[in-house]
């Protein structure tokens, strides 16, 4: 589309995988919020760069639907099938199993909506330190998760506070009963 620009890709290093939410993918291509789409445009670039971007494919869903439905003017189907094919190099996060069981934990810990937990434990299962949005309050922790704004935070700020610990997963079968499925209508 004439006027909007594309979102950026190239490559070259950062050592924080950082998450990026819609609402940075959208303001990238929205060129009602100039201020916004700038800084939006920077952050992208920089993730390209440094081969730090992770997003999910519920991410790129949303997108998808907005870019081509709310965004005014709307990008053609086209343009933002291009945007997503672009950003499946990210290896976005597929919608699995731990990604909903995370989701649920973090929901229930946090309080978030539903569609905004499973966008942290995206991030979490991704190794994300910094998870880029506009959605959640920012400087929360969530996990080893820091929500930041793009629009606050410089991406050539140092990444040290972002920096994940590494988790150490067990090796051995949790104790006690399994649970019961009742919930399902399974015994």
């Amino acid at each position: 589309m004439r006027g909007v620009p594309r979102i950026p890709n190239a490559t070259s290093s950062m050592t924080v995988p950082v998450f990026v939410d819609t609402n940075v993918f959208l303001y990238a291509r929205d060129s009602r919020e100039a201020t916004k789409q700038k800084l939006a445009a920077e952050w992208l670039a920089f993730l390209w760069q440094e081969q730090t971007g992770r997003t999910s494919v519920q991410v790129l869903s949303e997108f998808y639907v907005n870019a081509t439905r709310k965004l005014s003017p709307g990008l053609s189907t086209e343009a933002a099938w291009d945007d997503v094919q672009s950003l499946m190099a990210w290896r976005p996060q597929p919608l699995d199993e731990a990604i909903l069981t995370g989701g649920r934990q973090i929901q229930a810990r946090y309080g978030l909506s539903w569609w905004d937990s499973l966008v942290v434990a995206a991030a979490q299962e991704q190794g994300c330190g910094l998870l880029l949005t506009e959605d959640l309050q920012d400087g929360m922790v969530f996990g080893g998760v820091t929500s930041r704004s793009p629009f606050t935070l410089r991406c050539r700020e140092e990444a040290g506070p972002y920096l994940v610990a590494p988790t150490i997963t067990s090796r051995h079968r949790g104790r006690g009963r399994p649970r019961s499925k009742k919930g399902l209508g399974i015994a």
